[in-house]
């Protein structure tokens, strides 16, 4: 099989090297004429015949190049024939040959065209210059095979079209199914740095804020110095947990690690959440309105994430800010408000933050990247929410989101 897929292949890389051998053997054949006894009755085979037929047969090296212009070489040079000869002769395949070319390098209508006038022509020239009917056996004969060679090419030429689409549509197929992977992928390193974010973020604001106050408590207070220094043990320890089960994720299914099967944080961690940046000397006043009902798993993530990030650019930017949350349980939908009252910047945010949370993080210096406001707008869209950020009444800063949640959803 693979010897034969390496023959069409040399073949079709050297046209000329086969369309040169089709002509030697036409014009062998042609001049060499029908064997002793044959009943077709031709004519002698003379020098003007073996001059038609070596220009005819020479003009099919470029059938493929010029399919019409040796078309009409090959039918004139039959017409010729039967003018000087007067009857018929060997080189009559030859037109058949060029046909059947111009059949599969052409239209379907350009290919009928040229058939129906080649038929035509040689029929009047065939009546004119012998004793033949215009429906006797000679021209009928003559007509069908130029039939058969125009639908052969016609044939071919469908074939070919239809693999050159059927390779196409694999083509366009296999760059569809890439870019689905490369979007996949794009899409879920999007929702693993948002993870990483959040799951650092949170802790190493808390480190931070405690390292700070037992640097400050050290000499005169060294008890709250110690309890400073277990909070951040106890934060660094959870922000190792949670990486580790965050890349556990991205670990293959055959890795022998036991990995942890926590759940993903939902509201029934918020407590823990709370109380974890309360510790660190945080003010934050929550509330829950409405009544608490189960709520479709990547909701809760959303929301918890929301929070998480919210209170932490309140320890980082606005420490002894006064929060307030407030998660509200609508009748279709859950909504998650988290307000201080610390300070903003002098155009009334805080650093570079913009209304619609693209800009710089919510720094004071203006120069950090703002991946945790980005990161709550896409986990709040991803599940078909709203989100926006902005300065709050009075002072202070404001994250609002508003997420899908209706009362017969299910975890």
């Amino acid at each position: 099989m693979s010897r034969l897929t390496g023959l069409r292949n040399a073949i079709r890389s050297r046209p000329y090297i086969v369309d040169t051998l089709i002509a030697a053997v036409a014009f062998a054949a042609t001049i060499a004429g029908p064997p002793a006894g044959h009943p077709e009755n031709t004519g002698p085979v003379t020098p003007v015949t073996v001059a038609l037929g070596a220009v005819m047969c020479g003009s099919l090296v470029f059938r493929r190049a010029l399919p019409r212009t040796v078309a009409a070489v090959t039918v004139a040079g039959v017409v010729v024939t039967l003018i000087l000869v007067g009857t018929r002769t060997p080189l009559e395949v030859v037109p058949v040959i060029a046909l059947a070319t111009l059949a599969t390098h052409s239209s379907r209508r350009v290919a009928w065209t040229a058939g129906a006038i080649s038929a035509l022509a040689l029929a009047v020239a065939r009546v004119t210059v012998s004793d033949v009917s215009w429906i006797g056996q000679e021209v009928a004969g003559q007509t069908a095979w130029i039939g058969m060679a125009i639908a052969a090419g016609d044939s071919i030429r469908s074939r070919r079209a239809y693999v050159a689409a059927v390779e196409e549509r694999a083509r366009r197929a296999e760059q569809t199914r890439e870019e689905e992977a490369e979007r996949r992928v794009m899409e879920e390193r999007l929702r693993i740095a948002r993870e990483l974010h959040d799951v650092l973020a949170h802790h190493i604001a808390l480190i931070n804020v405690q390292a700070q106050v037992a640097a400050h408590m050290m000499d005169d207070e060294p008890g709250q110095a110690r309890e400073a220094l277990g909070h951040i043990r106890q934060a660094g320890r959870a922000a190792l947990d949670e990486l580790r089960t965050t890349v556990g994720l991205l670990r293959r299914p055959g890795a022998t690690e036991e990995l942890p099967t926590e759940p993903a944080p939902g509201l029934d961690r918020l407590p823990e959440l709370i109380t974890s940046f309360t510790a660190a000397g945080l003010k934050v006043d929550c509330h829950l309105e409405g009544t608490p009902r189960p709520l479709p798993s990547p909701v809760e993530l959303t929301a918890f994430r929301v929070v998480q990030e919210a209170l932490t650019n309140v320890s980082k930017h606005a420490g002894d800010a006064a929060t307030r949350v407030r998660i509200t349980y609508g009748h279709r939908d859950l909504t998650v408000d988290v307000t201080d009252d610390g300070r903003t910047g002098e155009d009334g945010h805080r650093g570079a933050e913009r209304h619609d949370g693209t800009g710089g993080h919510d720094g004071t210096d203006g120069t950090s990247t703002g991946h945790g406001l980005v990161g709550m707008r896409e986990r709040a869209l991803s599940v078909g929410g709203t989100f926006s950020v902005g300065p709050s009444q009075g002072r202070g800063f404001r994250v609002h989101a508003v997420l899908p949640a209706p009362q017969t959803s299910a975890v």
